[in-house]
């Protein structure tokens, strides 16, 4: 992801609480956050979609739509543990003379009287994680048929550099083997199919030579 920042122009003295509007690489909107914000927001997106190796368009926009919700989340527990801190700011009407039991009587008192609040921040999480198990369930779907098709098409390769080696003739993955045999709805590198195919092959060649044993390795005394 990279972000476009969009400059915003003010005759005043920009205020550290300003915000910037930039327009987001993968998802193309224009977004609005504080510069701390955005950093942070950037970053965990880069990390989300790092962690998930995604690969192609589809498997990134699932990757970012987790990514985002992940980031609701985040932003409604911080939500929560500042609305609990503004009610600890607030004047006290019980005292207990105590710092830690009117800490926890301010407490109580918020959860009384922002249950409402409360109960819709419960559903809004409740909402995002949903999406979140949906779209990695989705994203998972993806990945695994993505594998599968690119295990065909090095399992094909690899047939046809065999066969032409038993000919005594030259296969070169990357010039030779088509790309229209390619599945269209995932983008695969013949260079990596190749670097698939040779190793394939070696280990083949290995295994040849040196044939594992058939009741395996006895262990330590």
């Amino acid at each position: 992801m990279s972000p476009q920042t969009i400059e915003l122009e003010t005759d005043t003295q920009r205020d550290p609480r300003a915000f910037n509007a930039y327009r987001h690489g993968l998802t193309g909107q224009v977004m609005i956050m504080t510069p701390a914000d955005e950093l942070a927001y950037s970053k965990h997106c880069q990390d989300v979609l790092a962690s998930l190796g995604v690969e192609g368009d589809i498997e990134k926009k699932l990757a970012q739509s987790i990514a985002d919700d992940q980031w609701r989340l985040f932003r409604s527990a911080a939500i929560d543990h500042t609305r609990f801190t503004l009610g600890m700011s607030d004047p006290d009407k019980i005292h207990a003379h105590h710092p830690e039991i009117d800490a926890a009587l301010a407490q109580a008192v918020v959860w009384a009287s922002e249950a409402k609040n409360l109960n819709l921040m419960s559903l809004y999480e409740s909402r995002a994680q949903r999406r979140i198990e949906r779209n990695m369930k989705m994203l998972k779907q993806q990945q695994d048929e993505r594998k599968a098709a690119f295990d065909r098409a090095v399992e094909e390769a690899t047939l046809l550099a065999q066969y032409a080696a038993s000919k005594g003739e030259a296969y070169n993955v990357e010039s030779d083997f088509p790309p229209e045999a390619l599945p269209p709805q995932f983008v695969f590198s013949l260079p990596k199919i190749a670097r698939r195919v040779t190793h394939n092959r070696r280990v083949a060649d290995a295994q040849k030579h040196f044939p594992a044993p058939k009741h395996g390795f006895r262990r330590a005394a």
